[in-house]
């Protein structure tokens, strides 16, 4: 709803729909939205850190997004670079943030016991933001399986890293644990 109020206020009423339909062209966006693709790929059934990570891409585009911190254009470059290798292990919060330090933004709280999706972006909006999504435990990724508490995890796992602004599937590389917790076709 903040988004529709913003697009109204700069005269461009139009501009979600637009980017539904840009999403949709990429194989981001379903029947049920961004959480419908997300529900296809993460194991929670409502997967929002990574769903706001799709909005917070729009918003930085529109100059809207204030990030904690920004990346300097060599060491985003640098990230880009080697992530993928990098998340060919499996990698927990901490890793993430000991290699590429804090993140810009942070979707989620930083109580280790919850799943989060950390944002690395540059002040250029054109870059693309790269995005760590973090779970840890819920529903082990069971359809109709019972929430567990406390997590099994003393720290969430990263199950994927996504950049980009290609199809959206080819965005995402999955760590062998996130591989392991793909919802089953």
């Amino acid at each position: 709803m903040l988004v529709d109020h913003l697009l109204v206020v700069e005269c461009q009423p139009e501009g979600l729909i637009e980017q539904q339909r840009e999403w949709q062209e990429r194989g981001a966006w379903s029947s049920t939205g961004v959480a419908g693709v997300f529900r296809d790929l993460i194991p929670e059934r409502y997967y929002e850190y990574g769903i706001a990570s799709v909005y917070a891409e729009f918003a930085h585009l529109r100059g809207w997004l204030k990030p904690d911190r920004v990346l300097a254009p060599d060491e985003h470059a640098h990230m880009q670079g080697t992530v993928r290798q990098w998340a060919a292990e499996d990698r927990v919060w901490t890793d993430v943030v000991d290699a590429f330090g804090a993140p810009s933004v942070l979707f989620g709280s930083t109580n280790p016991s919850y799943g989060k999706t950390l944002g690395y972006l540059t002040e250029n909006p054109q870059e693309p933001m790269v995005s760590f999504h973090l779970w840890n435990g819920g529903n082990g990724g069971a359809p109709g399986a019972e929430q567990t508490w406390p997590p099994p995890y003393e720290e969430p796992l990263l199950l994927a890293v996504r950049f980009g602004r290609g199809p959206f599937r080819q965005t995402f590389t999955f760590t062998p644990e996130g591989r392991r917790r793909l919802p089953a076709e």
